[in-house]
């Protein structure tokens, strides 16, 4: 095994601009914001019928939990183990720091094989590590066949989504793109959903046909058998597994479960708040490499690129709980209003929020992703859906105070020093009066908006990520003065 020194994350975990210009520039775009909307509300919706039908729900979060903090307790035990029953069943593993290491791993061993061409099982952790970019610059074109990833691919896009990448898409856009970019689609072909997904099924059918390697993620890797699972919705992932001569899986080092058995509590939660299914339509498992049934040549790529550095939080490792559902994605305000995209990360929504910042670390204010535990209203929804029970507004908190401790260097800030200013005015009746009135000029500058977009430093610390209500047009002491009139 491999000893992993903490390095940064690298890859597509960092966007170029803050949360709040891109979310801005988002908020402009009205169809992405129908599209979405109403892809989260069925979703949403669908996922409370399927929940309600579990009378051990709660329980089964709590079995999911459970299992998920002991095994941030036992990594480096189970990875070796993993290790180990992976090898003794004819599977290589391979270890990457980061994303370029694993990136350079996965194309020698394509290229080992002769093959200038791969088909892909949907897989996060090849988004993460940039793979297809990487592939492609290297001369190997790879072939994404889950139908919402090749629709990302086909438009030179970005997923929006851990579940559903193009559901920033709807069907008229994605009959467009299969137009402009898929190989003999039917001219006529229109946006009914079975046209679409037939025209994208034939295409794929003679990728699969002819391909001899594949690349996958993991949804889970049970350390006592060595087993790798994949779950999906379309069979796609399933031909990718089984049809080619070499399968290479890349997965974080967190996808861990202790044993065959554990499977059955993930196996209830995962469908039920990702798909708001009883059970995923496709579940493949493999272990190791067998005569004459499968791939003949196995590979797994196990990563680390950042991941023990969110270990080594003993409030933020919580994060690398997460199974990848999105139904924390598909209950935020705040994501339903922005889209994925404005995140920067292929970890979108309040799971981003929280892994994406920790996975990468921060470099100051400037960075991009010190602004993502703010991209968040702390409302709880997320909390309250996630099947593991990761309390990420907690998490989002401990971030926002590691991210002002480290801004600060000793020195008060913005906040700080608003607090202080409060206490002073509030320890006397005549300068708390005072600044009540002093308050009402904040009217003029929220004009007929009712909110104050912009202020002065240092009041700009406050209004560059966020909107300052209009102050009342009366104090609480002119109100009771007022009501209470004739009283007096």
């Amino acid at each position: 095994m491999t000893t992993f020194l903490g390095s940064p994350g690298i890859g597509n975990i960092r966007g170029e601009e803050s949360f709040p210009k891109a979310a801005k520039r988002a908020l402009q775009d009205t169809q992405m914001r129908r599209n979405v909307g109403a892809a989260t509300k069925t979703i949403r919706e669908k996922r409370l019928s399927a929940v309600a039908e579990c009378d051990d729900w709660e329980e089964l979060r709590l079995a999911g939990s459970a299992l998920k903090t002991d095994v941030m307790s036992r990594l480096p035990e189970l990875l070796e183990q993993l290790e180990a029953n992976v090898t003794a069943r004819g599977g290589v593993v391979h270890w990457a720091r980061d994303a370029d290491e694993a990136n350079r791993i996965i194309t020698d061993l394509v290229k080992a094989t002769g093959s200038d061409e791969v088909v892909k099982v949907k897989s996060m952790a090849t988004q993460e590590t940039g793979l297809n970019e990487y592939l492609e610059a290297e001369g190997i074109a790879a072939i994404e066949t889950d139908l919402a990833e090749l629709i990302v691919q086909l438009g030179d896009d970005k997923p929006s989504h851990i579940l559903v990448p193009a559901i920033h898409r709807n069907r008229a856009e994605i009959r467009e793109i299969f137009l402009r970019r898929m190989p003999g689609v039917d001219a006529a072909i229109t946006d009914e959903p079975r046209e679409l997904a037939m025209a994208a099924r034939e295409h794929l059918r003679r990728k699969f046909l002819s391909a001899k390697v594949a690349i996958s993620g993991a949804n889970f890797g049970v350390a006592e058998t060595g087993t790798l699972a994949v779950v999906e919705s379309e069979g796609n992932g399933r031909m990718c597994l089984t049809l080619p001569d070499t399968l290479i899986t890349l997965m974080g080092i967190e996808k861990l479960v202790p044993t065959f058995a554990d499977l059955e509590v993930f196996m209830q939660l995962l469908p039920r708040s990702s798909t708001a299914e009883r059970m995923n339509p496709y579940t493949s498992m493999w272990t190791g490499v067998h005569e004459g049934d499968g791939p003949q040549n196995f590979h797994l790529v196990l990563i680390d690129n950042g991941r023990t550095n969110v270990l080594a939080d003993e409030v933020g490792r919580a994060a690398l709980h997460c199974i990848r559902c999105s139904a924390c994605l598909n209950v935020c305000p705040v994501y339903e209003r922005t889209g994925g995209h404005a995140y920067g990360s292929v970890y979108p929504g309040p799971i981003g929020a929280i892994l994406s910042p920790q996975l990468t670390g921060t470099a100051g204010h400037d960075d991009p992703n010190a602004s993502l535990p703010y991209a968040s209203s702390l409302c709880g929804a997320c909390f309250d859906a996630c099947p593991v029970r990761i309390n990420i507004p907690e998490i989002l908190v401990h971030l926002r105070a590691e991210q002002v401790d480290s801004e600060r260097g000793g020195i008060p800030g913005a906040q700080e020093i608003a607090m202080r200013a409060a206490g002073w005015a509030m320890n006397s009746p005549k300068r708390f009066g005072m600044a009540e009135k002093a308050a009402g000029v904040g009217r003029l500058l929220a004009g007929k908006k009712g909110h104050i977009e912009s202020l002065p430093f240092p009041g700009s610390l406050w209004t560059t990520s966020r909107d300052m209500p209009a102050p009342p047009k009366e104090t609480f002491r002119q109100w009771w003065a007022r009501t209470h009139e004739d009283d007096a």
